[in-house]
């Protein structure tokens, strides 16, 4: 009874019509961005940040999540058309999507990611559903000790589990929690690493940092490396059917699909595009005929794709219940709500039930607004793809220098978007990966504050993180994971160094 109630206050507030036309700004706009291979769904939250100061919360909440999970949707079509993942957690796609594209099944294989979008969103709707209670409930027994391990846990899971190596992942997360630490002390009202700058008491701008870090540096990275699509597409709807055969096997795995990334999506730091590899694995390993796999198999497809979009849902539970971003993207939905006083955890759901239940249900509103704009609007965003990149790409900076100085009117901010994004580009030359940074910055402070509280209740006892149960296993974990990590990053480069060596490879 409880649940019919949340569903239907969670309906109106949904269906108000500000909710509902930024609703439909945010899906339209992450699909259009996930399409253009190389521009980012971080840049592109990070472009409308300054938006959200003039919305009202949960609009704002609404229009930044929909670009999210929209984003997801619309970034398996460049994948397919061009073998250029619109984001990363769509890159998997690429691997059966293109192979059909070039076997003149591109509708086919646009029409089931749509399908296998819907489904995977829709099973990790309903996970959020039933689960955000139970997890808030769990969360009041949190304190700063258990808080402070989840947060180590996050930071350790995101450096571990993101692609590339694993002690560059911790470098990065620990140069993040630097950042977040630039700015003036509240305990103590001293100013740290601000190098002489007054701009910086105030700490660091997350929109100058994030958008330098994924836009200006995309575009560096992408913009000598990306092409228009120089082939005809059949995209009439004869062309998009697929066969009984692969109906039939598109079942199982996105129902696989949707269970790991909902499963993903709740774990911190993970997020949808180790989901989607997971999930790619997943299927290979139990299919029948695993050499299909790389040549145009429906079950590379649609396992995935089912798996990043039900990780994009659930990985709202622990970001609004607990207040931890399981994400670089959810570090900036957190971002939106502070800047409106609203401090996200388990005491959301009692003092802003409108607000989180709106959310989910915006949630069901945006994908079938995806499903209706992806299917019969296939042809335009082909189109979109063919845009000179002589043309889109100064545009796009020119959009991000606009947003960054409204923030606060500050010159400042520009330059150090051009810092960020300078040094960005280097770092993935460099081959360390970006996101990381982000979210240490974002979880630093909250892991100082946290710390600095468990230290005033043991009066410094560090033993207060391992006489609590819940955070001492936490820990464990973390300390598991980390080892798992370094191991494995220092067997990849043996592998690699002993190869480089071999007579073969000389």
């Amino acid at each position: 009874m409880e649940l019919f109630d949340n569903i239907t206050l969670g309906l109106s507030t949904a269906l108000a019509w500000d909710n509902l036309l930024w609703c439909i700004i945010g899906v339209s706009l992450g699909t259009l961005i996930g399409v253009i291979p190389g521009v980012g769904t971080l840049a592109t939250m990070s472009l409308l940040f300054p938006v959200t100061y003039h919305l009202e919360p949960t609009a704002a909440l609404i229009m930044l999540a929909g670009i999210w999970y929209g984003s997801t949707y619309g970034g398996s079509t460049a994948s397919i058309l061009l073998n250029l993942p619109g984001t990363p957690a769509n890159a998997v796609t690429c691997l059966d999507g293109f192979p059909m594209a070039k076997q003149g099944r591109a509708g086919v294989a646009l029409l089931m990611t749509t399908v296998a979008s819907f489904f995977g969103a829709s099973v990790g709707i309903l996970m959020m559903m039933l689960f955000s209670p139970l997890v808030a409930d769990i969360a009041f027994k949190f304190g700063p000790a258990e808080y402070f391990s989840m947060m180590v846990l996050g930071l350790v899971a995101a450096s571990v589990v993101s692609s590339g190596s694993a002690i560059k992942g911790i470098t990065m997360v620990v140069g993040g929690v630097l950042l977040g630490l630039v700015g003036t002390d509240v305990n103590s009202g001293v100013s740290r690493f601000d190098l002489g700058f007054p701009e910086l008491q105030d700490g660091v701008a997350i929109v100058a940092l994030a958008m330098g870090l994924f836009g200006i540096t995309e575009i560096i990275a992408s913009i000598n490396h990306v092409k228009a699509a120089d082939r005809k597409i059949d995209v009439s709807m004869k062309a998009m059917l697929p066969t009984r055969d692969e109906v039939k096997r598109s079942w199982g795995p996105m129902a696989r699909g949707s269970g790991l990334g909902s499963f993903f999506g709740v774990l911190p730091g993970v997020g949808p595009t180790v989901a989607a590899f997971m999930a790619y694995a997943l299927e290979k390993r139990t299919s029948k005929t695993p050499e299909r796999f790389g040549r145009g198999a429906i079950e590379g497809i649609m396992g995935p794709e089912s798996a990043n979009n039900a990780s994009d849902q659930a990985s709202f539970i622990p970001t609004l219940t607990l207040g931890i971003p399981g994400s670089v993207t959810m570090a900036l939905i957190i971002g939106a709500l502070m800047i409106h006083g609203i401090q996200p955890g388990p005491n959301m759901l009692n003092e802003q039930p409108a607000m989180f239940w709106g959310l989910v249900m915006s949630f069901w509103i945006g994908n079938i607004v995806l499903v209706v704009l992806n299917v019969p609007m296939i042809g335009l965003w082909v189109r979109v793809l063919t845009i000179p990149y002589h043309i889109l790409y100064p545009a796009i900076v020119m959009f991000i220098c606009i947003g960054t100085y409204a923030v606060n009117n500050n010159v400042f901010d520009v330059y150090a978007v051009l810092v960020f994004g300078i040094a960005g580009y280097i770092l993935r030359v460099l081959d360390f990966q970006p996101a990381p940074l982000l979210l240490g910055y974002v979880l630093g402070p909250m892991l100082e504050e946290n710390f600095r509280r468990a230290m005033l209740l043991s009066r410094g006892s560090m033993q207060t993180f391992i006489e609590r149960p819940i955070s001492m296993w936490v820990l464990i974990l973390t300390a598991a994971l980390l080892v798992w990590g370094v191991w494995s990053s220092l067997r990849q480069r043996s592998t690699v160094a002993i190869s480089s060596s071999s007579p073969e490879a000389a």
